[in-house]
């Protein structure tokens, strides 16, 4: 992928065609790689953590900013240091000498023509698997750009009405972009591959969906979508209670607070009616500020 797509930029769906060179995009980034941690991370899904962790870059910026978002220093107010290329393969393959069990790129995808020329700089030393954890709202096209680079994808489903996904992310076409690019990534992956002796995926799709306080509704919905519409057994889903107030929370009431047990169970429940038991559902209890890492540029050069 051509750095020259900075100059009109339509990496996701905004597709706001910002010359990133001299202004930052709707992202909030202009076209300097930035990242503010590179660190071995225990708090994903157990097939990706595992027990030495995943080697996680949490880039600067990103293609949503919603309201809530539990890492909103880095996501919506710049948070980050400048790197390279270059320097952004130093880091895979430190991360790898560390024992990572993959590569975990975190809101990668305002960077993608920095973070595919890194991929390509650490091969082949680089071997151990490349997960793609994004929000999800993505344009397929780009995503098939993605072919030979990502091994794992690990994208949100956040929601399928489109009054929510307007209200708390101002992205009313979030479904949309969401439900398409998640049947492409399985299209690209196909089943979920997994490690016969660790248990850590190799490849595939873990879809999460993270219950909101009071849209219950949409979250079965879209647990219904899920069933209907995509080839059985050809992704796990990793249900999440751990939603807490964050950022700008406190401006819509009906989300500042946590969810309650009879909502995140009402979604559990029909998750194991439909069948959907594949993968991964949060104690009740997770809902704590812990899951987010200090951003203080852990394993960002210099070395």
């Amino acid at each position: 992928m051509n750095q020259k797509i900075y100059n009109h930029c339509v990496l996701c769906p905004r597709m706001c065609r910002t010359d990133r060179r001299t202004a930052a995009g709707r992202c909030g980034c202009t076209a300097e790689l930035k990242a503010a941690r590179a660190a071995l991370h225990h708090w994903e899904e157990p097939v990706i953590s595992g027990t030495r962790g995943s080697g996680t870059v949490f880039f600067t910026g990103c293609t949503l900013g919603c309201c809530f978002c539990q890492n909103y220093p880095i996501s919506s107010q710049g948070l980050g240091k400048t790197l390279t290329s270059e320097e952004l393969s130093q880091i895979f393959l430190r991360l790898q000498a560390q024992g990572a069990h993959n590569i975990n790129l975190v809101t990668p995808t305002q960077f993608l023509p920095h973070i595919l020329e890194a991929l390509d700089l650490a091969r082949p030393t680089l071997t151990i698997p490349v997960v793609y954890n994004c929000g999800g709202y993505e344009r397929p096209e780009i995503i098939r750009l993605l072919k030979g680079y990502v091994d794992i994808y690990l994208p949100d489903l956040k929601y399928l009405s489109p009054q929510l996904a307007a209200r708390y992310s101002d992205a009313e076409d979030y479904f949309q972009w969401a439900s398409a690019a998640i049947q492409e990534m399985i299209e690209q992956t196909g089943p979920p591959v997994f490690d016969p002796d660790t248990g850590l995926m190799k490849k595939g799709v873990l879809i999460r969906h993270m219950v909101l306080p009071g849209a219950k509704e949409d979250s079965i919905a879209l647990l219904h979508w899920l069933c209907r519409t995509l080839p059985k057994d050809s992704f796990q889903v990793s249900l999440m209670s751990q939603y807490t107030p964050f950022f700008r929370s406190s401006q819509y009431p009906e989300i500042n607070r946590r969810i309650t047990s009879y909502e995140y169970y009402k979604v559990v429940d029909e998750a194991i009616l439909l069948g959907l038991t594949a993968g991964f559902m949060q104690k009740k209890s997770s809902a704590r500020e812990e899951y987010t890492p200090p951003f203080d540029f852990e394993g960002l050069p210099p070395f």
